[in-house]
């Protein structure tokens, strides 16, 4: 039996695997909530044979590592099982299915395309096809920067061929993304001198104004032609209306296509002066993820997986977004990348979030072609 029909006969156990995966909420900031779900990946994995560490992280949710075969040559599955929903999203918006569509907290980014992984392995096992072996590697603090995952992640990386990373698709037809953008995050503080704003207003320097002058800079950054954005985010500052501020802040937040590009306006954020006497601007912060650009080794996967993907009856167009996802540390050490082949649906970080449960079996069918390929 073909990997497709395998893996059509099984849609009804995909789509249980997919709702007890969503009935386990994992908000990356609650460790104990995802420990208890990594728990019962381990198990899950253990059942399926495979050679399963948990690797503990105080601060973060710990992770999970299963390998299967032993063949020379290693592919790993990148996945992240923490989502950006509060504990008890759950219970405001249960798992549901509807009009042939799956809903609730975390099912498109990405629990749904972690399981189309386990159950492409599943069909490859049936099959008697492992030419290679087969790393999962399931983070848990993707959603907020991976700071705890990324050399795990890198370390990984390195000892394989290549990695397929089954974040959820783009669009409705169900591109792969080919590149992403690189992402900082960064911190200015602005001060001034506080004053009475109707007794001593001259004596009192203005952050606020200061600041203000800082975000026409920021925004005048972003170029769109380069592929760069800067975004100033959250803004606090002032005490009430009958003080000067003399302190100021605000987060900025910066996408790049390129590597060059990213690296050049972070020398501009970094380096951002005062315009008015008497105030300081000081800036922290740093470069989370270097871009996930179109390699040579990425494009080669791509073909591949185009060609696996026509044979399975459907096309897999490839897109640029401006998001990021682990696999820009893996694409940026020179390991072949294929991001974003995971579900069909929409809504990531959205009250709508949503799997198409029809495409379910021929994405994991392309994961399982990926994964038995002639490299």
């Amino acid at each position: 039996m073909s990997f497709l029909g395998f893996l059509a006969e099984r849609q009804e156990a995909m789509t249980g695997m997919l709702r007890t995966f969503v009935e386990y909420e994992t908000p990356s900031h609650d460790k104990a909530a995802i420990d208890r779900f990594t728990a019962y990946l381990a198990g899950l994995f253990g059942q399926l044979g495979g050679e399963v560490m948990m690797f503990e992280r105080p601060s973060a949710g710990n992770i999970m590592h299963a390998s299967f075969g032993n063949g020379s040559e290693q592919a790993l599955v990148l996945c992240h099982v923490d989502t950006v929903w509060p504990f008890g999203e759950l219970a405001r918006r249960p798992f549901r299915i509807e009009d042939g569509k799956a809903f609730g907290p975390g099912v498109y980014d990405m629990k749904g395309g972690t399981v189309q992984a386990i159950f492409a392995l599943q069909a490859i096992m049936a099959a008697g096809k492992m030419p290679r072996k087969v790393v999962f590697l399931c983070t848990t603090d993707e959603e907020i920067g991976s700071s705890a995952s990324r050399e795990l992640i890198e370390e990984e990386a390195k000892k394989s061929a290549f990695v397929l990373v089954p974040e959820p698709t783009s669009g409705s037809q169900g591109a792969v993304k080919l590149t992403r953008n690189g992402w900082g995050m960064f911190d200015v503080i602005v001060t001034g001198r506080s004053a009475h704003a109707g007794i001593d207003h001259a004596k009192g320097i203005n952050a606020v104004e200061e600041m203000a002058h800082q975000i026409l800079k920021l925004q005048a950054m972003t170029d769109y032609g380069a592929g760069t954005t800067i975004s100033v985010g959250e803004i606090r500052g002032g005490m009430g209306y009958n003080v000067v501020p003399d302190k100021a802040t605000l987060k900025v937040d910066l996408r790049a296509s390129t590597q060059s590009e990213l690296l050049s306006a972070q020398a501009k954020i970094l380096g951002l002066a005062p315009l008015l006497k008497g105030t300081t601007v000081s800036v922290t912060g740093n470069l989370n993820r270097p871009p996930l650009e179109a390699t040579p080794g990425n494009c080669a996967l791509y073909q591949k997986a185009k060609k696996i993907a026509a044979e399975l009856g459907y096309h897999l167009p490839g897109v640029h977004v401006g998001s990021v996802s682990d696999g820009n540390f893996t694409s940026a050490l020179g390991v072949p990348t294929l991001d974003g082949i995971g579900v069909v649906g929409d809504g990531a970080h959205a009250l709508h979030e949503h799997v198409v449960l029809s495409a379910m079996a021929p994405r994991a069918a392309l994961i399982a072609g990926l994964l038995t390929s002639e490299s």
